[in-house]
């Protein structure tokens, strides 16, 4: 097994089991533990020390495990995306974005943009025919109702 596989199935069960609520527990614990032995350390500089050193190291290492996961996360997500696209009828221009620029990113939101207020004004404009066709149906309906036939009809009943 490669030192990548290894590394990721630690970070992995690493991840899993530090943020489960009895890793947080445990952690609580410590702290409640080193707080309580305050008195009979008579608050010393090495008591202080001991909590200090131990979140710092702590810290230090979980924030490559996290931003491992993260990493592996996040590209999961881009090739699972990216064979969303590839597979529907969706541009695949948008295929590989993550490694464009900021200005080419910025540029390729633009493009986004107009689209979607042409989108938005052609879904407007067919609301706002649907509607006019539905008045005039409704007018329609309602002249028909008040043509001279039809109020014979009525009071001849």
């Amino acid at each position: 097994m490669t030192l990548d596989k290894k590394f990721s199935r630690f970070a992995n069960a690493t991840a899993r089991i530090t943020g489960s609520p009895m890793a947080f527990l445990i952690c609580v614990a410590t702290v409640a533990i080193w707080a309580a032995t305050g008195p009979i350390f008579k608050y010393s500089e090495t008591w202080q020390l001991v909590i200090n050193t131990g979140t710092t190291i702590v810290t230090f290492l979980m924030v490559f495990l996290i931003q491992n996961t993260q990493n592996r996360d996040g590209a999961a997500i881009q090739t699972k995306l990216d064979e969303l696209i590839r597979a529907s009828d969706a541009e695949n221009e948008f295929m590989g974005i993550e490694k464009l620029t900021d200005r080419e990113l910025d540029h390729l939101h633009r493009k986004c943009e107009r689209a979607a207020h042409r989108s938005q004004r052609l879904l407007e404009q067919a609301a706002a025919e649907r509607r006019a066709r539905s008045a005039a149906q409704s007018q329609a309906k309602a002249a028909t109702a008040r043509s001279p036939s039809m109020r014979r009809r009525a009071t001849a009943g």
